[in-house]
């Protein structure tokens, strides 16, 4: 596989969550890609990483069905990759070959579940369930986080300034000092923040400017 194959995604309109599934065995991609279907899902099959790493996928909720043993870029390999790259798709790992020290390594890098086949479907599907409502629960807050950061690009870098003193717990007449400015002017930039961030306290503001952080 090329190294310089990454992740790809894009705005797609989608009006069902995703559920993406990578097996080289085309029974168990077909079988899927009919349960996850009739369970309300919009299935994405794929027979490696290395199609499923071509693929341009839409920010919506979804997760990644994968089997341990592929081709190529094996399971583990690519859940590194997803993990960083794309941290609001949940895995749930499917093996027809479980060992203990693998499925310990898939949990702890951050695996939802590690499914050994033949496994029971209602299994899979509460899986499933729960690693889409772990999805959404994640684009929410990146959703939620980009709209801070939107609303910090729209102040002036002086907002800014008076911001980041008043978060770190600074009275007004000491920001003036730290800045070389009046007392009445730092509390006429503090009210143009706390207007444009969206904040109605200063609790509120201290938590916007972490979400920035993040």
């Amino acid at each position: 596989m090329k190294d310089e194959k990454s992740l790809r995604f894009v705005s797609m309109p989608l009006d069902k969550p995703t559920v993406f599934v990578i097996d080289d065995d085309i029974s168990i991609r077909e079988s899927l890609e009919l349960l996850i279907a009739h369970a309300g899902w919009q299935p994405r099959t794929f027979a490696s990483a290395e199609d499923f790493l071509s693929y341009p996928r839409a920010i919506v909720p979804c997760c990644l069905v994968l089997d341990v043993n592929l081709p190529e870029l094996n399971g583990l390999d690519l859940q590194t990759r997803v993990a960083m790259e794309r941290a609001d798709m949940p895995i749930i790992f499917i093996t027809g070959y479980g060992d203990i020290p693998t499925s310990v390594r898939a949990m702890k890098a951050g695996a939802m579940e590690f499914l050994t086949k033949p496994f029971a479907d209602d299994a899979l599907l509460e899986a499933i369930e729960d690693a889409i409502r772990r999805s959404c629960d994640a684009i929410k807050r990146q959703q939620a986080g980009d709209e801070v950061r939107t609303r910090y690009t729209s102040l002036t870098p002086r907002e800014r300034d008076v911001m980041g003193l008043v978060v770190a717990g600074l009275l007004n007449k000491q920001v003036g000092s730290e800045l070389g400015i009046t007392e009445i002017t730092v509390k006429a930039h503090r009210g143009k923040v706390m207007q444009k961030m969206g904040a109605r306290s200063l609790a509120d503001l201290v938590r916007l400017a972490e979400k920035i952080t993040r």
